[in-house]
């Protein structure tokens, strides 16, 4: 079998690796819910490309996030749920249907017209989408307001997709600055779990999270994606913590030999040199 521009040999590959006897035993043995995690995976990757400007990696990674979709859809086939050309019409249908101000005859319409047209639009999705389950007979999970709100998301994620949520219908601060008081009472508790003579772990893992979702609240309030803020953060540590190695190896060295003071002092100077930058 060769290689193809064509999405049809991709979904080819696929049904051979997963036909009994003469496929692939690894790929045979897998299911949903072993592949799952691997889908997450190569998202991850997907999004490490694009941060990282990498094109010829995003090329590489979308390949193996479009494998992903693919899998899952063969093994869907195979149950006689639905098969990848199911997948393709569901969501050039739901894009057509969403885009009315692009595909129908709400043409230039505003952009704020265009959200509450989405809005509108999702509602009567999810109206669909419960009457069609009801049709086959399946059991109706999402019965709270929360409930669209995937729980295999990132924590943090899900945090800021919970208080989206909940905003819609006024569960939420109107001032940034109440957030912050909020996270300070939250702190504070945290403080006093700590201070105890036998502090209680499953107490402050309760207080962190606390705190955590409060933190998430506030950067929804100052609108920034705090996934995002928190891989700011990240890159610049690595790129502080990569000046500690660099001053130990310039020092004759190493990181375990370093005293946490001469550690710290490389820490302020790499700090310090970002600050004037």
């Amino acid at each position: 079998m060769k290689p193809s521009r064509d999405i049809s040999r991709l979904i080819e590959i696929m049904a051979a690796l997963r036909t009994p006897v003469t496929g692939c035993p690894w790929d045979l043995e897998q299911s949903f819910e072993t592949i799952a995690p691997y889908t997450l995976e190569e998202a991850y990757e997907v999004a490490d490309a694009i941060a990282k400007s990498d094109m010829l990696e995003l090329r590489e990674e979308l390949g193996d996030l479009l494998l992903q979709v693919v899998y899952h859809a063969r093994m869907a086939e195979e149950d006689e749920h639905f098969n990848f050309e199911d997948v393709v019409e569901g969501i050039t249908k739901k894009m057509i249907r969403r885009h009315p101000h692009v595909f129908g005859d709400e043409n230039g319409e505003k952009a704020d017209h265009v959200k509450g047209i989405w809005e509108r639009i999702k509602a009567e999705e999810r109206a669909e989408k419960l009457a069609e389950r009801q049709a086959l007979g399946l059991t109706e999970t999402q019965k709270g307001f929360l409930d669209d709100v995937p729980t295999a998301f990132p924590a943090l994620q899900e945090a800021d997709k919970l208080q989206r949520r909940a905003s819609k219908v006024g569960f939420d601060w109107n001032d940034a600055r109440l957030v912050l008081d909020k996270i300070r009472e939250e702190t504070h508790e945290l403080d006093e779990e700590l201070a105890k003579s036998a502090p209680d772990k499953d107490r402050i893992s309760d207080e962190l999270g606390d705190t955590l979702f409060a933190l998430a609240n506030l950067a929804r309030h100052l609108d920034i994606d705090p996934e995002e803020a928190l891989r700011r953060t990240n890159r610049k540590f690595r790129k502080r913590f990569a000046t500690i190695e660099v001053t130990a190896e310039t020092n004759g060295t190493t990181l375990d030999a370093m005293s946490l003071e001469e550690m710290e002092a490389a820490w302020q100077a790499a700090k310090n040199s970002t600050n004037r930058e």
